[in-house]
């Protein structure tokens, strides 16, 4: 029997993939033992059997072989043109992001290529991989090994003009940033990407994180206008590229911020466009139940969003972040009018007006004191609170300010004496 041409068999184990997958790894596996480099046929060959193995590996979550295959195959891509090696080794990595739990391998399997290209001297590839490394440590929360990776980066990018690359990992900067709580030099990183894509093309996926940055920074400022005009410009961005899971994010953020704006009818609106009927999910059923009880000035309605839809508000540090600040004006809106009529009031009856514990808002109470939003104080011996109404700044404070300005300036004038005498 004539044994069938590489092509041939690669074209069978690509058939048997989905309904025998074993013998379509059998297949692929003769394949790849064999030299990738003999001529184009065989390099072809090898890399989609590469490849086809990997998508088998991927589909059967299977992370510690796939992590074995992109290891076994480094030999072999050294024999490849090193733009096809590039290509593949992306592709390779990017086969583990539908398999859950695989942060360490991919960042075992990222360092070791970096290792191997920085051996094999493939600078572009080596770059490619650790911006991609940067993304992952993200992913882990370990910022401070991301911005390390960042700085050695961006020294030698700029030193390359090497401005498409520049720019993505300016932008991880500006996320790292941000994430980190830095919200002055994540709006500089931006910035600077932002300048650096004026001079270059910049593909729609980048673009769309850009415009996704730019919106997130601008909420931090409470700029919720701006904001959401950003995050229509990503969600086009994304929808574009057919990225779901972004564009529903976008969509996401959208809503957050014509809540934050207390726009209930822009809410309503949104939520019957074609795109959120496209993107349709606990995301944005969630977001709709968030606007419900902010529209209604419900403390409890929002707990109850909250505890139904923990895994969509939660999973997201933005929304979960604006969330927390959302609920806090709500609950200090609700206390304020629950007190406006009383000069002294109990605080369990307060908690009970707002439906929540008595630690809960004698701790609200308090913050609500120092930022003097209401004039008062606890007595907590009666457990009481007891308002008083400022009508008109009292003086007094002011007169002593300038007092201690004057004997200030007195006592410099005495030390300058004093220094000249001796």
């Amino acid at each position: 029997m004539a044994v069938a041409e590489p092509s041939k068999r690669v074209d069978d184990a690509k058939k048997l993939a989905k309904s025998k997958p074993a013998e379509a790894e059998t297949i692929y596996k003769d394949i790849l033992s064999k030299k990738a480099g003999a001529n184009d046929a065989a390099a072809r060959d090898y890399e989609e059997a590469l490849l086809g193995l990997g998508g088998i590996y991927r589909d059967q979550k299977r992370s510690n072989d796939l992590a074995e295959l992109v290891k076994s195959s480094r030999p072999e891509l050294s024999n490849l043109p090193k733009a096809k090696t590039t290509k593949i080794v992306r592709q390779l990595l990017d086969l583990f992001h539908p398999i859950p739990n695989t942060t360490d391998v991919q960042i075992a399997a990222t360092k070791s290529y970096i290792e191997w290209a920085t051996s094999s001297r493939r600078g572009f590839l080596r770059q490619s991989l650790e911006t991609r490394l940067v993304s992952l440590y993200m992913s882990k929360h370990a910022y401070y090994d991301a911005l390390t990776l960042i700085n050695s980066l961006l020294r030698e990018l700029k030193r390359l003009d090497d401005k498409l690359m520049l720019v993505e990992v300016q932008l991880l900067e500006s996320r790292v940033y941000h994430a980190l709580g830095n919200t002055a030099k994540g709006r500089a990183a931006l910035t600077s990407a932002r300048t650096s894509a004026a001079s270059v093309y910049t593909p729609p996926m980048l673009q769309a994180g850009l415009d996704m940055q730019s919106g997130k920074l601008h909420a931090e400022d409470g700029d919720f206008t701006t904001s959401f005009s950003y995050f229509i410009e990503a969600m086009e961005g994304y929808h574009s590229q057919d990225e779901a899971a972004q564009a529903t994010s976008a969509l996401q953020y959208m809503l957050l911020c014509k809540i934050m704006l207390n726009a209930q009818d822009d809410v309503a609106q949104i939520m019957s466009s074609k795109h959120a009927l496209k993107y349709a999910g606990p995301n944005l059923e969630a977001m709709k139940a968030i606007a419900g009880a902010h529209a209604n000035r419900s403390l409890q309605e929002y707990e109850e969003a909250l505890a139904t839809w923990r895994g969509p508000l939660g999973s997201d540090a933005f929304v979960r972040s604006h969330l927390r600040r959302l609920y806090d004006a709500m609950l200090e809106q609700n206390l304020v009018k629950v007190i406006e009529p009383f000069s002294r009031v109990e605080i369990s009856h307060v908690a009970k007006m707002v439906g929540l514990d008595v630690q809960a808002v004698e701790r609200k109470l308090s913050q609500m004191i120092l930022d003097k939003v209401i004039i008062g104080v606890l007595d907590q011996g009666e457990g009481c609170l007891i308002v008083y109404d400022e009508k008109e700044r009292d003086g007094g404070y002011d007169a002593a300010l300038e007092t201690i300005e004057k004997l200030n300036g007195v006592v410099d004038v005495l030390y300058s004496h004093a220094a000249k005498i001796e």
